[in-house]
């Protein structure tokens, strides 16, 4: 039995005119959210090393500072590679008690992929995914803007979900 409100369609009723509360608009607004947005949140520090520093003060960095991986720059600021802790832990396994006393540049990734600042964090996220790494620095005109993880993009996207349906619920009720 149809609910007392329901009324059925008449003749008089037009058929054309339809509306609509969603669009494929509204539904993928949030998902042209750039890198930038979530650095406005996060920050741009950035923890960075040189080549010729050893892996035991990248280690120390790392407990220190609590983070999983370092950039690495030049003398200038200039992105010359990435350290994580996934590389680390591999080579200690390919040489034990050898590790810590070697170069930064014997370990650290040469071809990083990063994104720019107005990149769209799905995409970022996909490309991180895809390549099974979880930190991309993130370049303007070759300069280092700063490093987001898997887990910064996954927490921002999570936070628009909230924010997405605690405002679907209050247009529901009012």
């Amino acid at each position: 039995m149809a609910p007392s409100s329901y009324q059925p369609p008449t003749r008089g009723d037009k058929a054309t005119t339809a509306t609509r509360s969603q669009s494929v608009e509204s539904n993928l607004s949030q998902t042209n959210t750039t890198v930038a947005k979530l650095l406005e949140g996060k920050g741009d520090a950035v923890f960075a090393v040189r080549p010729t520093d050893t892996i035991h003060s990248v280690v120390e960095i790392l407990r220190e500072k609590r983070i999983g991986a370092v950039v690495v720059t030049d003398q200038n600021g200039t992105l010359q590679g990435i350290l994580s802790e996934r590389d680390i832990v591999r080579r200690m396994a390919e040489t034990p008690g050898q590790t810590l006393p070697q170069s930064v540049s014997d370990l650290m990734t040469r071809d990083v992929q990063t994104c720019k600042p107005d990149d769209p964090l799905n995409d970022v996220l996909k490309t991180m995914t895809e390549g099974r790494f979880r930190h991309m620095p993130v370049l303007s005109d070759g300069i280092l803007r700063g490093v987001i993880t898997i887990g910064d993009v996954v927490h921002f996207r999570l936070k628009e979900l909230e924010y997405e349906a605690l405002r679907m619920k209050q247009m529901i009720v009012g």
